[in-house]
């Protein structure tokens, strides 16, 4: 049966070409939106560019015919109508003026006129689905750039694995030790804890490269990575991806306090100062709203940006602990950088260590102009709390970060792991869990 959805603004600037989406169904733009997409196309972030685009697609319908009436949006596809009706059908109580109510207007005027076809809002906003629900109106989230339907099934890089116990005392003397397809589905550079099946206490700590090539065992890290130990597991996963120069994509996700922002600056000291397989550590995170000109402040774009990297020098402070003129020194000569991510645009970053933190809150589009300016000799970090998200258009399961770790996970370039354990302090831990 062919159905008709009614697009709300937040699906156009989540995807400017939504409206390809839809198969043979008809497609409503109320008159409302176009209002809304007008209000963010200045802005010079990923949603502003979603309404410019927006914009220019709809005009180019303009030249097929009247969009009142409707166009057809290509062959095989259904027709595209822009619409606005008066707000005469809703209940008293409701606000006249409410954009979102204008907007369910025209899925109860577009339910009228065919009431023997399916009409549905589509919109990712949860009230305005309840609001729908309560007058029978039919409604769907916009769910298209969603990697994972829920958080659950997002990839943590991390699983136990039974084996027998023969083969744990054949990991610690060295010998070559692969899987074969039967044993199980594992994804590239994931970690593994091998348990023995006759003692589950003996375990052993391995990450799996692909069926042709042995498990590698993960370093204890004995020595110090400039201070750092890893405190679990997990950390030491996070270690062994960061120092390795075979991954140059490493996502980290975890709560506060897990440790990721300092393991990743950790590593990036040690690849810089000691090692020198990078030439300078470049750190940034997005500033909300992303992209968007961080305004006429006196000073260099080390001195606006630092209200935004406080928790980024916290980390630096601790490892440089009694360091202070050096770590001047480092900022100076440009060893260590900060970088807007507004201006990263056209750039291309070479023999760096870059740390992108707070990854949850950039787009999928946001994060594919990062990642494409990498250049030879480049190492980038992406770290992020996906239950910590500031983007009203973003969620857990649709972030630039959650989309990385789900594409990445199957390519011998990237690597990833998911913290669980709070470090930072018990009072931290506690917060994190109870509150």
């Amino acid at each position: 049966m062919k159905k008709t959805y009614v697009l709300d603004t937040n699906v156009f600037l989540t995807n400017s070409n939504s409206i390809f989406e839809y198969g043979n169904h008809d497609i409503v733009v109320p008159f409302k939106v176009l209002d809304e997409i007008d209000n963010h196309k200045k802005r010079q972030d990923g949603v502003g560019l979603n309404a410019r685009s927006t914009i220019r697609i709809l005009d180019s319908f303009r030249g097929r015919g009247n969009l009142f009436k409707g166009v057809r949006i290509a062959k095989g596809k259904g027709v595209l109508s822009v619409r606005g009706y008066d707000a005469e059908d809703l209940p008293q109580s409701c606000d006249l003026q409410s954009a979102d109510n204008e907007i369910i207007t025209t899925a109860i005027t577009e339910r009228k006129k065919s009431p023997k076809r399916k009409v549905i809002l589509v919109t990712r906003d949860i009230n305005m689905r309840v609001k729908c629900d309560a007058l029978a109106i039919l409604t769907e989230d916009y769910v298209t750039n969603k990697v994972v339907t829920d958080l659950v099934q997002l990839y943590t890089g991390f699983k136990k694995h039974l084996v027998d116990d023969q083969l744990i005392d054949q990991i610690y003397s060295g010998e070559k030790i692969s899987f074969e397809k039967n044993d199980g589905r594992f994804f590239t550079n994931q970690f593994i804890m091998l348990v023995s099946n006759a003692n589950e206490k003996k375990t052993a700590l391995v990450r799996f490269k692909n069926y042709d090539m042995p498990l590698t065992k993960v370093s204890e890290f004995k020595d110090d990575v400039w201070g750092m130990r890893p405190r679990n597991k997990e950390q030491m996963f996070a270690l062994d991806a960061l120092l390795d120069p075979n991954i140059p994509i490493v996502t980290l996700i975890g709560k506060a306090g897990c440790g990721k922002t300092l393991l990743a600056i950790a590593s990036g000291l040690e690849q810089v100062l000691e090692t020198g397989q990078h030439k300078k550590l470049v750190i940034s995170r997005p500033i909300q709203p992303l992209g968007k000109d961080i305004g006429y402040l006196p000073g260099t774009m080390e001195e606006k940006m630092r209200p935004w990297l406080m928790p980024i020098q916290d980390n630096i402070d601790f490892l440089l602990s009694g360091k202070k003129d050096h770590m001047t020194h480092l900022f100076e000569d440009g060893t260590i950088q900060v970088e807007a991510l507004t201006y990263i645009r056209g750039r291309t970053m070479s023999n760096a260590f870059i740390i992108i933190d707070e990854a949850q809150n950039l787009t999928t589009h946001e994060l594919k102009t990062i990642i494409t300016r990498v250049g030879e000799n480049t190492k980038i970090v992406l770290t992020g709390d996906i239950e910590q998200i500031d983007s009203v258009y973003l969620d857990s399961t649709s972030n630039g970060l959650s989309y990385a770790v789900e594409k990445f996970k199957t390519h011998q370039l990237a690597a990833h792991i998911t913290l669980v354990k709070g470090e930072r302090s018990k009072v931290a831990t506690l917060a994190s869990k109870v509150l």
